[in-house]
């Protein structure tokens, strides 16, 4: 049954997407205040890979122990985001709001002062509680207030968040590190969370009225091992080169069996529905019932492992292949960057006048061309403007597709879904995120290992593994052009239509 309370509202009352093309002023003002922290928090998702070095020698600690602190994160994220589809249903949005941002400024303050690893690791575990609730509340309202004919817009928002913040990490890590400490890049971060977090104290407001229903902590255990077992098989896998391939087979085979027990608990917890007295569903599986957001969910796998396998293999090309310095690298990554953040505005007005297939048909299209081009011009012999140029190509093809994807899928789904919708495409990203790092690492390190073994020259043979990779990548990222072609515009519930034109 639909929950009416969950149903977007207005101010006054009337319902949100009836005839309305323009948000209002207080629900923009909301919406801002959301995305500004929101890209806050996942900036803070890939800044420490290029730190690695540095904390080895500041803590005394090994390369696998430092590696704990982007897998403590991803892990972290894997757990907390399932349940954040019932957090947004019982919890009101205010409050929801200031938990994340007060757990990520927590954990921001302690990471400063932090006096070893151990104190450090648990920051960023704390860091990562409050950024996994921060986005499918995001993107929840943005879903709750936002006409449906303007959505695309502001969807472009969100692409930023969701694919630049995590894209310029690195080269924001690397400009500080060149002349500070580690430190630092919890410092220059302190004062903005704060800042947000009063601004909240003071403009938020709750977007949805909660309803009563039921925590099912079995559901909570079975997400907790089934998703963190994936993400830290995949990440274990990715961070240690193809090493602990045993422990990472394990952990990979636990996640896919405890997360098959996981949905067969969803679809009994569906099936005996939600009265408010018994348990009812973590996350709500119905979502794939809508054909545009279980396609979408497949396009986004692929964004995903494409977006951050190149994103780990290109500072890696650049300063293992090229010799050149970790700055440098950085520097050449941030145009692309900041391409896809300009971008995505641009997109997001497109889709509100063309839909979906227009942009995504292309994009899918240059991605796939681009990392076509990479495995054909990677070498050791390969310029640096080359690679600037299709990164930067790459990265507008991306936001052709992330835009679009966030906007057709959600949009699809009836209003007491959004939810739940919101939960599983954050769920999902992570889980590809993790997927795609492993498989172009491990792809890269298992063809090296063989080239270097058979004699050939280890900086050649690293440009080979990062090739063959990249091949594997562009295989994928083919397939998607394909699949690009059945995501369309969809009806509302109440009849209206997602997209102006289609």
């Amino acid at each position: 049954m639909t929950d009416v309370s969950a149903r977007p509202t207005r101010e006054g009352g009337a319902p949100v997407g009836q005839g309305a093309t323009e948000t209002a002023p207080r629900d923009r003002a909301v919406i801002r205040l959301l995305l500004v922290a929101a890209f806050v928090v996942i900036l803070n998702e890939t800044v420490m890979g290029v730190a690695i070095p540095h904390l080895m020698g500041d803590l005394g600690i090994t390369a696998t122990a430092a590696q704990w602190l982007t897998t403590g994160f991803l892990l972290t994220m894997a757990v907390v985001i399932p349940v954040t589809g019932f957090l947004l249903q019982r919890v009101r949005s205010r409050v929801l709001y200031l938990t994340a941002m007060s757990l990520f400024t927590a954990g921001t303050a302690l990471a400063v002062v932090a006096p070893g690893f151990g104190v450090l690791l648990v920051a960023r575990v704390i860091q990562a509680s409050g950024t996994a609730i921060m986005m499918p509340l995001l993107i929840t309202t943005v879903m709750t207030l936002v006409p449906p004919a303007v959505r695309g817009r502001t969807m472009g928002g969100i692409s930023v968040v969701i694919a630049v913040a995590p894209a310029i990490g690195p080269t924001i890590s690397g400009l500080v590190l060149e002349h500070l400490s580690w430190r630092f890049l919890f410092v220059v971060v302190l004062p903005v969370a704060v800042a947000v977090l009063v601004l909240g104290a003071r403009r938020m407001r709750d977007v949805t009225e909660p309803r009563a229903t039921r925590l099912d902590v079995l559901s909570v255990v079975l997400s907790a091992v089934g998703f963190g077992g994936l993400v830290f098989g995949l990440s274990h896998l990715g961070e240690g080169g193809g090493s602990g391939v045993a422990v990472s087979a394990a952990s990979i085979a636990v996640g896919v069996v405890v997360t098959g027990l996981f949905v067969l608990r969803q679809l009994r917890l569906q099936r005996r529905g939600d009265d408010g007295t018994r348990p009812g569903v973590l996350l709500d599986l119905r979502t794939f019932r809508t054909p545009v957001f279980a396609v979408s969910v497949v396009m986004f796998v692929v964004s995903m492992m494409a977006l951050f396998g190149t994103i780990i293999l290109l500072p890696l090309l650049m300063q293992t292949v090229l010799g050149l310095s970790v700055l440098t690298s950085g520097l050449l990554l941030l145009p692309g960057g900041l391409v896809m953040g300009l971008a995505a505005p641009h997109v997001g007005r497109a889709y509100d006048r063309v839909g979906p297939r227009p942009l995504l048909v292309p994009g899918t299209a240059l991605v796939a061309a681009v990392l076509w081009t990479m495995t054909a011009v990677v070498s050791p012999t390969t310029p640096w403007w080359l690679l600037l140029v299709l990164h930067v190509a790459l990265s507008a093809g991306l936001a052709l597709v992330f835009t679009p994807l966030f906007t057709a899928s959600l949009g699809s789904l009836p209003p007491h879904l959004y939810s739940h919708g919101s939960a599983v495409v954050s769920t999902v990203q992570q889980v590809a995120a993790a997927a795609g790092i492993a498989l172009f690492v491990a792809t890269m390190t298992a063809v090296a290992a063989s080239g270097t073994a058979a004699g050939a020259d280890p900086v050649a043979a690293t440009a080979d593994g990062i090739a063959t990779a990249l091949l594997i990548g562009a295989v994928v990222a083919s397939l998607a052009v394909v699949t690009a072609f059945f995501v369309r515009g969809s009806a509302q519930p109440d009849g209206e239509r997602v997209v102006a034109a289609h």
